[in-house]
């Protein structure tokens, strides 16, 4: 004959038993789930930064060292809460183009854009995600912001323009009989278009007189300063 007793006891323990299993595995669950909510929210945590530069240049890596200095004075460190993607593109148009894209495509929160070509390249590529931009003389001719007051635009950032009419004074200052002024400058780069623009524009305020010798790469400059040095009594460049 069953003895009911014994089948209850063996019930309960069984009961127990998978109570006890099942609490510990929830438990277990829910650790882990803690864990990759945990990882996921770092994750989300950490800003992801793509910097674009045209060419290696002592001015423009040290625009890098900057922001970087920047925002880590702000708590913001790679390895802890930044993501940093540098890249350059070498003096390849081209090449800043693709770079640009491929930040879009990896959806980074900001681009740090070096110089005007490679901000020209970050606006085409996007006009959602942020864009920081230095070393860009004049970011409305170059299509980057509507005006100076207001972008109105995803392009922040910061102009090297240079104070002609500032320098233009102090030529006049020192030189006061100078008549003529030499400007050599990089036909190939729109910042140096930009400021010779500008520089005749100015020049009429002072009564200088412009001449421009253009060059194309540093082979040139040589025949291009023997063009200019007989002509001016102040060489800008």
């Amino acid at each position: 004959m069953v003895d009911k007793k014994r089948i209850f006891s063996l019930v309960l323990i069984i009961s127990l038993i998978s109570f006890l299993m099942i609490g510990c595995f929830d438990s277990s669950n829910s650790s882990n789930q803690k864990q990759e909510d945990e990882v996921r929210e770092q994750k989300q945590d950490i800003i992801k930064i793509g910097i674009t530069q045209i060419i290696e240049h002592p001015a423009l890596d040290s625009a890098i060292l900057g922001f970087l200095d920047a925002l880590a004075s702000k708590g913001y460190n790679e390895d802890e809460n930044l993501d940093i993607d540098f890249q350059n593109a070498q003096g390849d148009i081209p090449t800043a183009q693709m770079i640009a894209n491929n930040f879009v495509s990896d959806k980074k929160d900001l681009i740090l854009a070096i110089a005007t070509p490679t901000a020209q390249a970050a606006f085409n590529a996007t006009k959602e995600i942020p864009i920081l931009i230095t070393a860009v003389t004049d970011p409305v001719e170059a299509g980057l912001a509507k005006s100076w007051e207001q972008s109105e635009t995803n392009v922040t950032g910061t102009s090297d323009a240079t104070p002609i009419e500032k320098q233009f004074e102090l030529i006049k200052t020192l030189l006061p009989d100078a008549k003529k002024i030499g400007i050599l400058y990089n036909t190939s780069e729109q910042n140096s278009e930009i400021q010779v623009k500008k520089a005749k524009e100015i020049a009429a305020n002072f009564n200088f007189e412009i001449e421009t010798a253009g060059v194309t790469n540093i082979n040139e400059v040589s025949q291009s300063l023997d063009s200019l040095l007989g002509n001016i009594d102040v060489l800008y460049t």
